[in-house]
């Protein structure tokens, strides 16, 4: 399927035209029907002369009806622009040039309908007319085909017109991530919820789960032209009967996305030009939402929005500007950032603008991720930027993130300086811990510690991280130390007590650092001995007859019962010894 939308100048036959190429009334609402004026937009179809399937979206012409307007073009991919042979270009017409050229629309045919209340001389004037007012815009170089609904003229003309423009149309993505734009919820008795949008990229199916507004709902079913469908290609009319949210919970300008495939943004940085006498306040108009903003002009050509509504963008969407109250469009304008940063200090708007100036409208992978020092590749791609297969120069791949060299030299010395700082100032410590490393570093993501540490070339464990080999310096408490180790060489299972260890200035602190050294080795109960004992008493233990007691082991090694069950115990953990029983062990 394709979709085109009509645009032009009130009742200059969009309508009229739509339904003598269907053979639908396009028009829903009594009142429309009743007054001839279109109000709201409308949903019909027909099959072209090559078997295209072909949606049509009638959007309204009147001023007073810009919104719906808007609603209609934002979404399609291509346009239908009707101009009256025999009024010519006219006000609303203005406008709705200016709203597809803002839209960024190129895929147009434009209709020079009611040829049959013009002659000659009038269809000249107008076609004239068409070529100046469209000059410079996306219109540009839009096929005029004069048709009349009324006489049949021109209407095979103008399908052929159409075929063409849908063969040579760009093909939509149907693996790119879903955001179906919303323009109309309603609730049909025995199905529920039903949603419709027009489909421009990605695939929908039933049994999907989609966000919708920050709510999970699923899909129940699809339909298309009134007809079932599982599954749902771009680009497409689609109608979505959902699980999850009411129809009356729903409102035009809501978005069905795929879940965590976007950002969801309340702030961005936007190019376009007129912003001289900037408004404080705008209407954004993307897909079919339209949504307050506060606008900041930052240069001549950009400008950041602050919208009251947080929506799924992304860089390059292309926006349309109105001022509150006004029936006109005010800019249009393209997404550079859709997550900008804080423009805090005084001068920070004019040097952002010149950032902005230099950017690259399609997005630059390389300057998000130098910009942050860190991405994983998902989230540049959330940002709606191509990301290559092998990172740009001066950027380094580790596991699913892009990362800054230069950057990461950066992190490098604030984390060998970190660890520096907290050695010297404690030198009793096993080392920087893993938080104390994140607080100094405050890396974009915690799990790019692990390639600081390796830039680094420091080691990390248990907890802490420290430089490979580092001697550990026992300060004040190496007498301490020298004077236990001589003793326990006298006597190797002569634990001290605790009093003996207050006495040597050794505390928690002191004897554990004394064990990273490999001068002393703690066991359970306060008991601390020399790193060689348990050698020295598996030897003793081994001239016992085996299976032996606590008793007997107590008595070999020339100890207390406080010492020799800790030191058993560690034995039978390191495999050296099993215990049999509640009082026998043996030597492995």
């Amino acid at each position: 399927m394709y979709v085109v939308a009509t645009a032009g100048h009130v009742d200059h036959g969009k309508s009229t035209l739509v339904k003598a190429l269907t053979g639908q009334e396009p028009d829903r609402w009594d009142e429309e029907k009743r007054r001839g004026l279109t109000i709201d937009l409308g949903f019909v179809w027909t099959t072209l002369p090559s078997g295209r399937d072909l949606a049509f979206v009638d959007v309204p012409g009147h001023e007073k009806f810009l919104g719906n307007m808007l609603a209609g073009v934002g979404p399609a991919p291509a346009v239908m622009f009707i101009v009256a042979a025999d009024e010519g270009w006219q006000e609303q017409s203005d406008d709705h040039r200016d709203a597809v050229d803002a839209f960024g629309i190129t895929d147009v045919v434009i209709a020079m309908t009611r040829a049959d209340r013009a002659d000659e001389e009038q269809r000249e004037q107008t076609r004239a007319r068409i070529a100046r007012e469209v000059a410079g815009t996306t219109l540009e170089n839009a096929p005029v085909i004069e048709v009349s609904a009324h006489s049949g003229e021109g209407l095979d003309d103008l399908r052929r017109a159409l075929d063409t423009l849908l063969e040579l149309a760009p093909t939509p993505d149907p693996d790119a991530r879903l955001r179906l734009w919303l323009d109309r919820s309603f609730s049909i008795r025995g199905a529920g919820t039903v949603v419709t949008g027009t489909l421009g990229a990605g695939t929908v199916s039933v049994g999907d789960t989609l966000d919708l507004s920050g709510v999970s709902v699923q899909v129940r079913g699809l339909q298309s032209e009134e007809k079932q469908a599982t599954s749902m290609t771009p680009a497409a009319r689609v109608a979505v009967n959902l699980r999850g949210r009411s129809a009356d919970q729903i409102a035009r300008g809501e978005v069905l996305v795929t879940p965590g495939a976007w950002i969801i943004t309340d702030t961005l940085d936007v190019a376009g030009s007129g912003f001289d006498n900037p408004p404080r306040e705008v209407v954004v108009h993307i897909g079919t939402a339209a949504v307050e903003a506060a606008f900041r002009r930052l240069g001549d050509r950009h400008a950041r929005l602050t919208l009251t509504r947080a929506l799924p963008l992304q860089v390059g969407d292309r926006l349309v500007l109105r001022k509150p109250g006004e029936r006109s469009v005010y800019s249009g304008v393209q997404v550079l950032d859709v997550d900008p940063p804080e423009l805090g200090r005084r001068g920070a708007g004019a040097r952002r603008a010149t950032e902005l100036a230099g950017m690259n409208p399609a997005g630059d992978a390389a300057h998000e991720v130098t910009r942050r020092g860190a991405m994983r590749r998902a989230d540049i791609v959330r940002l709606g930027i191509d990301v290559p297969a092998d990172p740009p120069k001066g950027i380094v791949a580790f596991r699913d993130f892009w990362v800054h060299a230069v950057t990461l030299l950066r992190w490098r010395d604030v984390l060998a300086n970190a660890l520096d700082e907290h050695v010297g100032a404690e030198p009793l410590s096993p080392g920087l811990s893993r938080g104390a490393a994140l607080t100094a570093l405050n890396l974009p993501d915690e799990n790019l510690l692990g390639l600081v540490v390796a830039a680094a070339k420091l080691e990390q464990g248990d907890g802490v991280l420290r430089r490979p080999g580092r001697p550990v310096d026992l300060g004040d408490a190496e007498r301490g130390v020298a004077t236990l180790e001589k003793r326990l060489r006298v006597v190797p299972f002569a634990a001290p007590e605790a009093d003996d260890l207050t006495e040597l200035g050794l505390g928690t602190r002191e004897l554990a650092a004394a064990e990273r050294a490999g001068r002393l080795l703690r066991l359970g109960d306060g008991v601390v001995l020399l790193p060689d004992a348990p050698r020295i008493a598996l030897a003793r233990l081994r001239g016992l007859d085996q299976p032996f007691t606590t008793s007997a082991a107590r008595q070999v090694l020339d100890t207390t019962r406080r010492v020799a069950i800790p030191l058993l115990e560690h034995l039978d953990t390191a495999g050296l010894t099993r215990r049999i029983d509640g009082s026998l062990r043996e030597v492995r």
